[in-house]
């Protein structure tokens, strides 16, 4: 079976239109959901030729079902198993949603769009590192705020200097991290970004400062060094390049330039000696002369100017930081910001902008708790855990990413009541003084004491995440048609999972005495009055592709859904519209009532049975209000399909006509 399942699995990938036509992949009870880049390139008839494959659906836009039944999830797997598949997602997540995101601003300005991915790309891969340290210093935090260690002591013991190397090490060679992965992303050997930014920070490079020849000033008002050191006659500006991001930034795209030219001049043969020669004898004069002075003096320009604005309007300040910050994250445009929070650091010895962008943390991660406590009590088992993922990354981690991209930019609900909190939370901290931290730290509930004031951050925090919260729990972060379609998805999942598990099960046989028998089912009836309409007129492109079983169609003139054939049911779903059947012989009869009546949720539908009861012919399962149906918009059209067509001899629907119920409508030889 499982080598069927391969060959099958290869097939399907094959007739979609291969790995590279795949943006998504993911599966219900019964059908692989495919998001494809061109839908046009599909190969239907291909698809239906491969036995496994009960059908191919196209959807709307480029999606496209492939109907498979109960070994969906075996055909998925080995789906995924492929090695051609590695690049394709399971579903939508947290990249795809940023890189569809971004793909709205692609084109309409090429090159702003490409700066931003170049600054988000230079900073993404070190979170994990930047994390850690983080982490870290809260720890030292903590003991310092319990009276265990003075954390800013200068002459606290050697251990407690040894801790904060840990930490540093992170933040110190942070410009050389940075130059590796800005080089990567300009196709540069990265090693050589690294290089060239590791030299201005060497213990010679840093010896400079006390040469002979050198000059150094102090600045009265800020109480800063300034030195200036005779190389080669030339004057070179002094700076301690530790924790700089601009320089770097600046830099890279520089050396791309130089890089490119000089492979372009050198022959393949010697470019592993001349490329990185020539490369370092230009870049790092260059980046110590002209590139590190201007990035320095653009940094802290940058950083005077949000100072400023801190110092004359923090109340202005501290309410717009919070609320810009869900604008900036999805595009990657909060990286400059992120970078002057360490030149802050760097250069002031404090920063001002985590506190307020602490508030938009926390309404990020509030929001995300009410849509784990909507899911947890609807049982939608998938967002459940996308939710749980997601904040438990943002409050023990201070990740905003997988709420925002796992959820927040899916449903457009959230944002503005995630805003609410943002401004709640920016407002006490305006109102109470401001919020400062000598530690770039990710705002999580593990770096609280890095904050200081501790209780003006935590009260702050603590308002925003549960405004959000609230605000989400109580209007919900789904539209009507979600919340309908939600629905209407588990609806359709249990009843193919009831029907599925019968099938399993296999025939089940009663009689009056207590002693098995088996009475053959032949005919099925009508399950209401009405006419009939041929199955393949049906306007629901699944069950008119006959992909869930032989049958027909029923207009009815009447509220009355009785059962079609008697036996147990395996699902009545909550909402009146399907009902699974399976007689004693072993038939499985699907009836459902009406077309995307799901998205009525049970209104005008009165259930009749249960799971699990045994019904007769013509007992009632539903009783519904079709008025009810036709003024919201729904085809009453009501289905009874035989969904275990292919394990019967034969199942012949009647034609088209006028039919009573309980009238025979499907004829079935087992």
């Amino acid at each position: 079976m499982e080598s069927n399942t391969t060959d099958a699995a290869a097939q399907i990938v094959a007739k979609i239109g291969g790995p590279e036509n795949i943006l998504s992949l993911t599966h219900c009870a019964t059908r692989l959901r495919f998001e494809l880049a061109d839908a046009g390139k599909v190969d239907t008839a291909g698809l239906d030729a491969i036995p496994e494959v009960l059908g191919a659906v196209p959807q709307s836009g480029d999606r496209f079902q492939v109907v498979i039944g109960g070994a969906v999830q075996t055909v998925f797997t080995q789906i995924m198993n492929l090695p051609s598949m590695a690049a394709v997602n399971t579903g939508e997540s947290d990249a795809d949603v940023k890189a569809r995101e971004r793909a709205k601003a692609r084109g309409k300005i090429a090159w702003l769009d490409a700066f931003f991915e170049y600054l988000s790309d230079s900073f993404r891969p070190l979170l994990g590192v930047l994390l850690g340290a983080s982490l870290i210093i809260a720890f030292a935090a903590v003991l310092d705020a319990f009276g265990v260690i003075d954390f800013r002591s200068a002459d606290k013991p050697a251990g407690w200097v040894f801790w904060d190397a840990m930490w540093r090490s992170v933040f110190y060679f942070l410009p050389i991290m940075v130059a590796f992965n800005a080089a990567k992303k300009l196709n540069v050997d990265p090693w050589l970004g690294a290089t060239i930014m590791g030299a201005l920070m060497t213990p010679e490079f840093l010896s400079l400062s006390k040469a002979v020849t050198t000059v150094c000033t102090t600045n009265p008002t800020l109480q800063t060094q300034s030195c200036v050191a005779d190389i080669f006659g030339i004057p070179m500006q002094l700076n301690d390049y530790g924790g700089q991001v601009f320089v770097p930034l600046m830099m890279v795209p520089l050396l791309a330039l130089v890089y490119r030219f000089l492979k372009k001049v050198f022959p393949e043969s010697v470019q592993m000696v001349f490329v990185p020669f020539f490369s370092m004898l230009v870049m790092i004069p260059v980046t110590a002369f002209l590139i590190g002075p201007l990035g320095i003096w653009i940094g802290n320009g940058l950083g005077a100017g949000l100072a400023w604005m801190n110092t004359n309007a923090p109340f202005v300040f501290a309410i717009l930081i919070p609320l810009i910050y869900p604008f900036l994250v999805p595009l990657g445009l909060h990286w400059p910001l992120n970078a002057l929070m360490l030149m802050n650091i760097q250069t002031l010895g404090y920063d001002f902008i985590q506190g307020p962008m602490g508030a938009w943390n926390f309404a990020c991660f509030g929001a995300t708790a009410g849509v784990l406590f909507i899911s947890a009590r609807e049982k939608d088992i998938q967002m459940r855990q996308t939710a749980s993922g997601a904040l438990a990354a943002g409050l023990l981690g201070g990740i905003s990413e997988p709420s925002l991209y796992g959820i927040h930019l899916r449903f457009k609900r959230i944002y503005p009541r995630m805003l609410i909190g943002c401004g709640v939370g920016g407002l006490i901290i305006g109102i109470l003084g401001g919020v400062k931290t000598s530690a770039f730290a990710f705002t999580s509930l593990l770096t609280i004491p890095v904050f200081n004031p501790i209780w003006i951050y935590g009260i702050a925090i603590a308002a925003a995440f549960a405004t959000s919260m609230i605000l989400v729990i109580i209007s919900d972060y789904r539209t009507p048609e979600q919340k309908a379609e939600f629905h209407a998805a588990r609806a359709q999942a249990e009843a193919d999972l009831a029907l599925q598990a019968a099938t399993e099960t296999g025939p089940v046989s009663h009689s009056a005495g207590g002693t098995a028998t088996l009475v053959a089912t032949t005919v099925i009836a009508a399950p209401a009055a009405g006419r009939i309409v041929a199955l393949a007129d049906v306007k629901d492109k699944v069950f008119a592709s006959k992909a869930l079983g032989e049958g027909v169609g029923i207009l009815p003139t009447e509220g009355r859904i009785v059962a079609p054939v008697a036996g147990t049911v395996l699902t009545a779903a909550e909402t009146g519209h399907a009902f699974g059947i399976k007689t004693d012989d072993g038939v499985e009869v699907l009836v459902h009532v009406g077309i995307d009546t799901v998205r009525m949720a049970g209104a005008g539908f009165d259930v009749q049975v249960a799971a699990n009861q045994r019904v007769e012919v013509g007992e009632p399962l539903v009783l519904v209000d079709f008025a009810a149906v036709a003024q919201a918009g729904f085809d009453p059209t009501t289905i009874v399909v035989v969904t275990n067509t292919l394990a019967l001899t034969a199942v012949t629907p009647h034609p088209v006509g006028e039919v009573q119920a309980g009238a025979g409508v499907i004829d079935v030889t087992c």
